[in-house]
């Protein structure tokens, strides 16, 4: 019975992940090398693929800073009350309970050009909506429970009483921070920007609704594969795809070479 069930995981693993990472591969490939290379080099492509890399940084960036900083106030901070806690926690969880659509059109509602903020930003030369900003926006909605949920634990499992030694011997909080606290949780934060950049990466649903997919303007990658398919477009669709789950992949790949190299030493 245990052999029919690894069996039956292999035989969903394939069906579900190797067959596409094939199908892909093998679309992109389809006007062999030139068909892959046109579909690269257009301007849709080189200006999508610079925007979602820009996207990428400053969401991993904000992600990372904030969301370090959250965890440690949720799991160390004393003066926060437990149903603050409690209710900072919700907050956290709230991407993973809602959809992506529905985060971007809670973005459009609040700050688009028809909302009261909105308006006041495009006033002062500040475009939110349907431009880089909201796509921004709409990236670390989706992505800001990532880095928390991948720090917490750790800090729960090492505890605190490093911490508050360093502390009353009189180590300021920075020192005690970066001296303590960081190579403890580091390799959490490192898995947490990963997990971060690959969900980056494909972001499709809240981007879409905030950006308004405008070729060469507001286009990302994903959004831009959405379009070629649209367009029966298929080889250059498949060829952005091959590039997006090849970094992904590869930067996963490396984080776990990294490990077990860490483990080793």
């Amino acid at each position: 019975m245990k052999k029919l069930w690894i069996s039956l995981t292999y035989l969903v693993f394939i069906i579900l992940l190797i067959i596409p990472v094939i199908k892909i591969f093998t679309g992109a490939w389809a006007d062999g090398w030139s068909g892959f290379a046109d579909a690269l080099s257009r301007k849709q492509s080189i200006h999508a693929l610079m925007m979602t890399g820009i996207i990428v940084v400053v969401v991993t960036a904000i992600n990372t800073v904030f969301g370090v900083m959250l965890a440690l106030y949720l799991v160390r901070a004393s003066w926060i009350s437990h149903r603050m806690k409690q209710f900072m926690n919700s907050i956290v969880d709230l991407p993973f309970a809602v959809s992506p659509v529905i985060g971007g059109l809670m973005i459009v509602l609040l700050l688009g050009p028809s909302s009261i903020m909105g308006a006041f930003f495009e006033d002062i030369g500040f475009k939110v909506v349907y431009a880089l900003p909201g796509m921004i926006l709409a990236t670390l909605f989706v992505t800001f429970p990532l880095m928390v949920r991948e720090v917490m634990p750790v800090l729960q499992e090492i505890g605190s009483q490093q911490e508050e030694a360093a502390s009353t011997l009189g180590a300021y909080s920075w020192y005690t921070f970066w001296h303590v606290t960081w190579p403890s949780i580091r390799w959490g934060v490192i898995y947490g920007v990963v997990l971060t950049v690959a969900r980056s990466l494909g972001e499709f649903g809240a981007v879409l609704v905030v950006s308004g997919n405008i070729m060469n303007k507001t286009q990302t990658a994903t959004t831009l594969v959405y379009q070629d398919v649209e367009n029966f477009n298929v080889v250059a669709a498949n060829s952005i795809a091959l590039v997006l789950a090849a970094f992904s992949v590869g930067l996963l790949l490396l984080m776990e070479w990294a490990k077990k190299r860490k483990e080793v030493h």
